[in-house]
Formats: C-alpha cells, sequence, structure tokens
C-alpha cells in the first residue's frame, strides 16, 4: 500500500504541471481577442456608422431595347366570290404567289350550268333578231310599193326592235354567267406569301369567306409590344435602329409608322409598328428582331442601390443632415433602375448627403458617425 501512494501523488503533480502550462499559453491568446473585441465596440452605441455620398445632378440618356418580328405592312384576306364546294387546293402556306395565280378551285357544275343556259339562250335571242331583220326587210319593201298596210309595217320594226333588246339582254346574262364562272378559280389579285388557310379539299364555302390570309409583297414592319409607361416618356427620335436577332450584323433603320390607340387587355403592351427604309433579305417574314431606341437625355440623381430604402409603403433614402449629425427617410421617386444603380427623378436634391452603407438598422432621428463619404456617379 505504501509502494502505491507513493506513485499517485507524482501523477497528481505531473498533472497539475500540465494544467497550469495549458493555462499559461491559453492566458495571452484569451487576453488579445477580448481586447479585439472591446476594440471593435464603439465608445456610444447609439452613434452608428455609416458611408454616405453626395448627391449630384447627372445627366442620362438610356437606350430603350425590345423584341419584336417582322410582319407585312400589308395583309390580304382572300375569299371566293362564290358559293359552292372547294374541289382543289393549289398552295400551301409559305408559298409565295403570283397576282394571277390559281389558288384554288370550287366545284363549277352549277356555274357551269348557269353558263350553258345563258349561252343557248344568247342563240335563242340572235336566231329571233335575224328572223326579224328578214320581216322587218320584206315589210320595208312592201311599204315601198304600196302592197303593204302601215300597221304591219310597225308591227315588224317593233319585233325588230324587242328581239335586238332581247340579244343584248342575253349577251349581259352570259358575261354574267362567264364571271360567276370564272370565280370558281380563287385568285388573290396581289403577289405575295401565304400567311394561312382555314380551308379543305371538300368544304363548302360562302361567298366572301375568308380561306387564306397574304402577306403583300413590298415594304416590311417591325413589330413590337411594349408596355403603356415606356410610351408616357417616348424616345428622343422615331427612328429605331433594328437588327436580326439570329444575325446581328443584319441590320435596318426604321421609323415609328403606327403606334396602336388602344392597350391589349391580355399581355397589357401597345403595338408599335415601326417601317423600315429597306428590309435586308434575311429580315423575313416572322424573323425576330431587336430594336434600339434612344431616350432624350434628362437630369436625375443617380444611386447605388445600396441607398434604396421603403419607407411607409413608398421607396425612401436616408438623408444625413450635416449640421446635427443625424438621419432620417425620404420618400423619392424612381425615374428608372438599372443594374447597379438607380435614377432619382425627385425627392433628394443635389448637394444633400445621402447614406449608402449602414441604413439597416437606422431611424429616424438617429445620430451616425460618417466611416467614408464618397461622390455620386456622374
Amino acid at each position: 500500500m505504501v509502494g502505491w501512494l507513493t506513485v499517485w501523488p507524482r501523477k497528481r503533480g505531473g498533472m497539475a504541471l500540465v494544467l497550469a502550462a495549458c493555462a499559461a499559453a491559453m492566458s495571452p491568446a484569451s487576453s488579445a481577442e477580448g481586447d479585439a473585441k472591446a476594440a471593435a465596440k464603439p465608445a456610444n452605441p447609439a452613434v452608428a456608422v455609416v458611408r454616405t455620398v453626395v448627391a449630384r445632378a447627372t445627366t442620362i440618356a438610356s437606350d430603350l431595347i425590345f423584341t419584336g418580328d417582322i410582319q407585312a405592312q400589308s395583309q390580304v384576306n382572300v375569299a371566293f366570290r362564290t358559293n359552292g364546294k372547294i374541289a382543289k387546293r393549289l398552295v400551301e402556306v409559305g408559298d409565295h404567289v403570283t397576282a394571277d395565280r390559281v389558288l384554288a378551285k370550287l366545284d363549277p357544275q352549277e356555274q357551269r350550268a348557269n353558263l350553258n343556259n345563258a349561252q343557248a339562250a344568247l342563240t335563242s335571242a340572235e336566231a329571233l333578231l335575224t328572223q326579224a331583220k328578214l320581216n322587218f326587210k320584206r315589210q320595208e319593201q312592201l311599204m315601198a310599193s304600196g302592197y303593204t298596210t302601215r300597221p304591219s309595217y310597225d308591227d315588224a320594226e317593233q319585233q325588230l326592235r324587242t328581239t335586238q333588246a332581247s340579244v343584248d339582254s342575253a349577251k349581259a346574262a352570259l358575261g354574267s354567267a362567264e364571271e360567276q364562272f370564272s370565280y370558281t378559280d380563287l385568285k388573290a389579285g396581289v403577289d405575295g406569301i401565304v400567311l394561312s388557310r382555314t380551308f379543305e379539299v371538300g368544304q363548302v364555302v360562302q361567298t366572301g369567306q375568308t380561306v387564306l390570309v397574304m402577306a403583300q409583297d413590298g415594304p416590311r414592319d417591325a413589330v413590337f409590344n411594349i408596355f403603356e409607361a415606356v410610351l408616357a416618356a417616348p424616345p428622343e427620335s422615331k427612328t429605331v435602329a433594328v437588327t436580326l436577332q439570329a444575325d446581328p450584323r443584319v441590320q435596318a433603320v426604321g421609323r415609328v409608322r403606327e403606334i396602336s390607340p388602344s392597350v391589349d387587355a391580355a399581355s397589357g403592351t401597345v403595338r408599335v409598328k415601326v417601317g423600315l427604309d429597306e428590309t435586308p433579305e434575311a429580315m423575313s417574314l416572322g424573323a425576330v428582331v431587336i430594336g434600339t431606341g434612344k431616350f432624350r437625355p434628362r437630369q436625375a440623381i443617380v444611386l447605388p442601390w445600396s441607398a434604396l430604402y421603403r419607407w411607409e409603403n413608398a421607396p425612401a433614402v436616408w438623408v444625413r443632415d450635416p449640421a446635427s449629425g443625424t438621419v432620417s427617410p425620404r420618400t423619392v421617386t424612381i425615374e428608372r433602375y438599372g443594374p447597379n444603380t438607380i435614377a432619382l427623378k425627385g425627392g433628394v436634391e443635389p448637394g444633400e448627403e445621402v447614406v449608402i452603407a449602414g441604413i439597416q438598422l437606422l431611424r429616424p432621428g438617429q445620430a451616425v458617425a460618417v466611416a467614408e463619404t464618397l461622390e455620386a456617379t456622374r
């Protein structure tokens, strides 16, 4: 037992030495960390450290960029001019057709029958006219010799005039029947590209029912759908640079030709048509294009995004009063939003000091210490 008792104290002493050494090693580190924390604490906790910027009026002129597509300035709705059943379809969507090309055909059975009747009626009227001419000539000769009466001569003359009028009427009816027969062939009347069709072979169509929509050859428009708010401050010039999205090397210049007077209920946008001065071949119908318009230069105060705050459900910034060293929130009017900045239309005057860092814990009337003051973006 004595041997064991002499061993334990040695171990206890060794552990005590180890603990003492560890405490001595940790003591300087803990002391240094505590000093650093103490140094980081502000002398007055009520004073917030912020970074500010001096507001300056800046001239801004941004570009308005939007996407659209190429459309024809004139579109034609093609329809048959007579009733009937479609017998043939001779075009497809996307085909380029000329004005006199036949696009579709109706079954001409009814129109052919009417044409044959008109031809027969004309032949009959011409035969009666020939007979009336001979009768009148005979009566004329007899009248000259005194072998006929005046009433017989007058009747022959009246019959000649009646049959002549019948021939004229038959000719007019024949012309109308021929025209109705020609209406069984559908022709556009203009050169262009077929955009859509709404018929099939065997379908019965009515007079004036649209069966094809064509884009007429000629000038082209770049059509854009733009939000109404953008048009409240329209670009400085009506000239728009148009670039093909698939190949930016293909470019054209156009001018605003038409602005829709109403807002589309579904998208909330306004349709704007830009007439192209010259249409490159690559800008075909339906091609996606990018339009660029330049806004007129205007004065605004440009601040970093970090300055923006929300106060009373409105955009605001914190403004520092140099005399008192305190800050207060002020609502502002946003001119536009940029990738890293905001442009203010009103709310801040040039020369005022705006907080751009440290706004999260500020309150109205709080005293602040300025760590750094920067110049506003010009």
